[in-house]
């Protein structure tokens, strides 16, 4: 069962528009209360490799946890059904940094 601030491989396929898609990384930020009722579906953070500076809160570096360094995409926010996730754990973020990620969610949805 994934927590909340593991990294997991999860299979976005097919992606759709501007949706990510492939098989790629995925933050879980679902909080404790749904993911210990065992909710079928898990709030997650999608990664890319494609590096853009500055641009947070749209983009969150992650850099030393992975085998390449890599953005969280916060306005690419999206609940998954939890049988896309492939695999995992494969790292977890510090809770320093799942503090930056909370407030660039709030920001981007607009509850600050």
């Amino acid at each position: 069962m994934p927590e909340r601030g593991e990294i997991w491989l999860a299979d976005l396929n097919p992606g759709r528009g501007t949706e990510p898609g492939k098989t790629r990384p995925v933050l879980i930020v679902q909080c404790r209360a749904l993911l210990d009722a065992g909710h079928p579906s898990t709030l997650i953070v999608p990664l890319t490799t494609r590096l853009v500076d500055d641009a947070e809160p749209l983009r969150i570096p992650v850099s030393g946890r992975l085998a390449q360094n890599s953005d969280l995409l916060i306005d690419q926010l999206r609940a998954i059904d939890n049988r896309r996730l492939v695999s995992g754990p494969l790292t977890r973020i510090p809770a320093r940094q799942m503090a930056v990620v909370s407030a660039a969610i709030r920001e981007v949805l607009d509850l600050v």
